[in-house]
């Protein structure tokens, strides 16, 4: 549970642990903004994504199913800082699918708390496999991390591409090469 309190006392202190001045009216209410956006950019953290995935429509096809370029938006662990980009999903489905939303839905729980990209990658991949039960899923997830662009070695427009594979997308490189055919990325 996101303690609203304890937040607005840490980012008091942060403040004046920069030399800031609390009182000042730009400031007066930013401890109460910032412990409301954290309730929801950190919404993810009280979600399963079971919730979205146990409704599923029955299907005769196994057709490799894509939905590509979910744009999501997420904090890296280590700095705090945000790191945004697009998720890219295919399944192969075994008698059942998901309504699409689903798997934007399925990326918002995971993107939705202090994250790793190759954690957030892997959680969505195994999230599809053990709640769908598709004969595969592969997922790549393509983000700018503010960490690199704002601080550090300050490279803005360096990407970070990881990629997940479970099931058939593991033993048939043609569904690979299928996946990123599609993609745009062959």
């Amino acid at each position: 549970m996101i303690d609203q309190q304890k937040i607005k006392q840490a980012v008091t202190l942060l403040l004046e642990g920069i030399g800031e001045d609390v009182t000042r009216e730009g400031l007066i209410d930013t401890p109460d903004r910032i412990a409301r956006m954290y309730e929801e950019i950190y919404g993810g953290m009280e979600e399963d994504a079971a919730t979205h995935l146990s409704k599923v429509f029955h299907v005769d096809s196994s057709e490799m199913v894509i939905e590509k370029d979910i744009p999501f938006y997420s904090t890296c662990e280590h700095h705090m800082l945000p790191f945004y980009g697009k998720v890219h999903i295919a399944y192969i489905p075994d008698g059942k699918v998901v309504g699409l939303s689903k798997l934007a839905r399925t990326v918002e729980v995971f993107a939705r708390r202090l994250q790793l990209q190759e954690q957030l990658t892997g959680q969505i991949v195994d999230a599809l496999m053990t709640h769908m039960q598709p004969k595969g899923v592969m997922v790549m997830v393509e983000a700018e991390h503010l960490c690199m662009t704002m601080r550090g070695i300050k490279k803005p427009g360096s990407q970070t591409v990881t990629v997940a594979r479970r099931g058939e997308f593991e033993t048939n490189p043609v569904l690979e090469e299928l996946f990123f055919r599609m993609l745009g990325r062959s």
